[in-house]
């Protein structure tokens, strides 16, 4: 007897291979039938013709380690067919904590806070906090969870472990770098996915410090490394600051030392694809190239989509980026004020802002290019909406000017949406190219993470839209296996990933003529009413998450199907040797 059968399904089943008709029959959290026509009974069935069931999506890199306490079904990645996630990552984790100082917690809630744009409130009042090593973090997601998530063990967590307040600023001693490592077996043999670590330039602690694993040097990197590939479907996820425009030679050479000492992939994010910097994308993947060589692999994470991300120069966000940009947002809001009145300043902003050292954060220097979001003053009635550059020449003004005096009047609270310099024909074609790369995945999302400032959790739905009636840049069944079947294997998930009879049923069902995603809207429905975009999945009729329906017609059901995935178990080794 079969749960439940989709009837007459046009199955793109995660390979590559062409779309065909099907019948699809679960039984017992599995797909027990993939046929032409069904005839075993079953307990429920639907009419899927002209509809399209696929392998449920996997997203790569995301930061629900959080929100998963207060929001069992990822929302909205769920909604948009994500039906596993990857978390852990960018070398932050909310694991493990030492149990004889209670204050790590809150330093690692106000490090989340800043370094992810997690809502504080919502980290204090919507998360237990009742774990100490990584494994019981594990456990108390276990069985409350509406998606299937896998976490690696961030490194910046290992140091405040083992290093306490030495851990920023601070060298192991032997015997640290030892109980580190320990620390690291400890949360594999309890099913981390592998180790995450960050050494970007971009991310500081809730005192604005360098977080912890900033400070590590090569050897310790390696030797954690190393631990990785002593154990059974593990990664290394890292994170340098060339990650965000061109690899140093440095950067390449400790990248491909990392995976090549633990014989394991190495996924880094995000690659920015811009027709406009046509070096940046070969110099990224000479990384990868250089890997193959010495016994590892370099995985880049690139998005398939535009995600709009909003700026304020009321509250920290990409703008405090920009070499010498911090000191001045980081001003009490009278003074700030002041300071982006006074025309020398903007001047010399502007030329930070445009200047080599800025990397990709060049990108937002295009003050012209800029819609006016929220506003909140009289002054500013009307210009919601707008495009700076417009309002700029109606005014008589530079655009930088007009912004500033536009956000003045607000006190900075104004809401800004740079639009992408990089929207053209040649940098999608060039995107084109770069998908086809074996060493570059789609994903990138960030789900879970700066949830007022971006949405990047309906990538899925936006990319299969574009690809069924947009740019169609792939055909479906290729779109299809790279959101699915192709983090799957590079991950080692068992058996999922595919429609396949044995594997997993995690599917989702949606309309090619409608598949798309909804525009980000602000809610308020964070622990504490803390705001974070939202978005609608349009075309999805339904997600099964381990063979139970988890959403339909983009409302949860209320199920909690989800597994925690643990490395050994639910993962297989990819070696690279």
């Amino acid at each position: 007897m079969l749960d439940h059968v989709i009837k007459g399904a046009t199955v793109v089943d995660g390979t590559g291979a062409p779309a065909r008709t099907a019948d699809v029959g679960m039984r017992d959290g599995r797909i027990a039938v993939v046929a032409p026509g069904i005839t075993e009974p079953f307990l429920t069935s639907e009419d899927a013709t002209g509809l399209v069931l696929a392998p449920g999506f996997v997203d790569p890199h995301t930061h629900y380690d959080a929100q998963l306490f207060w929001d069992p079904y990822a929302t909205p990645s769920l909604n948009h067919g994500v039906t596993t996630v990857v978390g852990g990552n960018c070398g932050f984790t909310l694991a493990p904590l030492h149990p004889d100082r209670p204050g790590d917690a809150d330093y690692t809630r106000r490090m989340m806070s800043k370094v992810e744009g997690m809502s504080l409130v919502a980290l204090e009042e919507g998360v237990p906090w009742n774990w100490h090593g990584f494994g019981e973090y594990l456990d108390a997601l276990e069985g409350r969870i509406a998606v299937n998530a896998g976490f690696m063990v961030g490194h910046c967590a290992l140091r405040r472990y083992v290093m306490g307040e030495d851990a920023v600023g601070g060298r192991p001693s032997g015997e640290q770098l030892d109980a580190m490592l320990g620390l690291l077996h400890d949360a594999m043999d309890a099913g981390a996915w592998g180790l995450s670590t960050t050494q970007s330039s971009t991310h500081s602690d809730g005192d604005g410090r360098p977080v912890a694993s900033r400070h590590a040097e090569p050897a310790e990197l390696l030797a954690l490394s190393k631990a990785v590939g002593e154990h059974e479907g593990t990664q290394i996820e890292a994170i340098v600051a060339g990650c965000l425009d061109q690899f140093s030679d440095a950067e390449i050479d400790l990248l491909v030392e990392m995976s090549a000492a633990a014989g394991r992939p190495l996924n880094w994010n995000v690659l920015t694809v811009d027709a406009a910097v046509p070096e940046r994308v070969p110099r990224q993947l000479l990384a990868s190239e250089r890997a193959r060589k010495a016994g590892g692999r370099i995985v880049a994470l690139t998005m398939p989509i535009l995600t709009p991300m909003n700026m304020s120069l009321g509250t920290f966000c990409a703008l405090n980026l920009i070499p010498g940009w911090g000191p001045i947002l980081g001003l009490p809001v009278p003074e700030r004020i002041a300071k982006l009145r006074d025309p020398d300043v903007r001047a010399e902003m502007l030329r930070r802002a445009a200047s080599k050292e800025a990397g990709v954060f060049r990108r937002l220097a295009d003050f012209g290019r800029y819609v006016i979001g929220d506003t909140y003053s009289e002054a500013n009635r009307g210009l919601t909406g707008r495009v700076v550059r417009d309002i700029a020449a109606e005014r008589g003004q530079d655009p930088f000017a007009c912004l500033v005096e536009i956000c003045a009047d607000d006190e900075l609270r104004t809401v800004l949406w740079p639009m992408p310099p990089d929207n053209d024909p040649a940098s999608w074609a060039l995107r084109a190219q770069t998908w086809q790369h074996e060493d570059v995945l789609l994903g990138g999302s960030d789900a879970g993470a700066h949830l007022d400032r971006m949405c990047g959790a309906p990538y899925t739905t936006r990319f299969l839209g574009d690809c069924l009636r947009g740019r169609k840049l792939v055909p479906l069944e290729q779109a299809v296996r790279m959101l699915t079947d192709d983090p799957a294997r590079l991950f080692g998930l068992r058996e999922r990933g595919r429609v396949q009879e044995g594997f997993h049923a995690d599917l989702v069902l949606f309309d090619p003529e409608r598949i798309a995603a909804g525009t980000a809207t602000l809610v308020h429905d964070l622990p504490g009413d803390s705001p974070r975009l939202d978005s609608k999945a349009l075309g999805v009729h339904a997600v099964w998450v381990n063979g139970v329906e988890a959403i339909r017609d983009d409302t949860v059901t209320g199920a909690v199907p989800g597994r925690v995935l643990r490395s050994g178990r639910d993962t297989r080794t990819v070696s690279t040797r």
